[in-house]
């Protein structure tokens, strides 16, 4: 049996939180209180990852989130949503907490990806029993995807384009491609955006852009939609691009995929 790389005691159910892209979601960490990714992105909510890494381990038993999912009072709930502390389907044992937890809470299921372990064949097995998938795509060439993801040395964009190319080829549920879209973009990286999803054909995108202050450090916390403010903890602030600017964005990739377009209001600063 797998060792488990991140034993803890921490709850790996968290919320539900209020979000704009699926509506009241319970959060399912399947990673733990160690942050663990394959990228590093600038804007991330948890802070600076504190274990890079692109390998398959099990982090949280199947057990545990079991019991804690058996536990729950019952709440209001939209779906269930695979997150939290870095990269899920680092989680070894991802396929076993999809099938399960839709035993215990039998809402539609989903998993918030930044997609670099698509080029798996496993893992796209494993993410096909997922109700819906939300992959995260924010840059368009190599020089901003080492920017602004920070992804592992290793990782080369052309490849985890491939990848998610596969996917969405034997991929039946529902895909939602997740941006952020920073001040840096230029007209030339819109247009280049829009000829990639023209190709993906995704079911929906949703645009974000950095709405709520970052954590400078580590904050487990963050993981749901409890603002930075309400912790005692350094925070900076990042530059978003205008409610004006993403609203035409959104309307320009509506109205030339004829799709779903969804994007923050700026009515909060939840990022989920």
């Amino acid at each position: 049996m797998p060792t488990i790389a991140n034993p803890t005691t921490t709850t790996a159910i968290y919320g539900p939180v209020d979000s704009w892209r699926f509506g009241r979601s319970l959060g399912i960490d399947p990673i733990g209180s160690v942050s663990t990714c394959s990228f590093n992105c600038v804007y991330c909510q948890l802070g600076v990852i504190q274990v890079p890494s692109g390998d398959r381990q099990i982090f949280v038993p199947t057990e545990q989130i079991r019991q804690e999912l058996a536990s729950l009072p019952p709440c209001p709930i939209d779906t269930l949503t695979l997150s939290g502390s870095g990269e899920p389907t680092l989680a070894l044992n991802l396929g076993e907490i999809l099938t399960m937890a839709t035993e215990i809470i039998p809402k539609p299921i989903g998993v918030l990806t930044n997609g670099s372990l698509l080029t798996d064949p496993t893992v796209r097995q494993e993410l096909e029993i997922a109700d819906w998938v939300a992959v995260k795509l924010d840059a368009i060439d190599a020089d901003s995807f080492r920017r602004v993801n920070r992804p592992l040395p290793t990782l080369d964009l052309q490849e985890l384009w491939m990848g998610l190319c596969q996917f969405r080829e034997q991929y039946s549920g529902h895909l939602a491609i997740q941006t952020m879209v920073l001040k840096t973009w230029s007209d030339l990286d819109r247009v280049e955006y829009l000829n990639r999803m023209r190709i993906l054909r995704p079911d929906e995108i949703q645009l974000n852009t950095p709405t709520r202050a970052q954590p400078l450090t580590h904050q487990l916390a963050s993981r749901g939609n409890d603002l930075p403010s309400t912790y005692a903890y350094p925070t900076r602030q990042l530059n978003r691009v205008n409610p004006e600017e993403l609203e035409l964005f959104a309307d320009l990739l509506e109205s030339e995929l004829n799709l779903t377009v969804r994007y923050p209001l700026f009515k909060s600063d939840i990022e989920n």
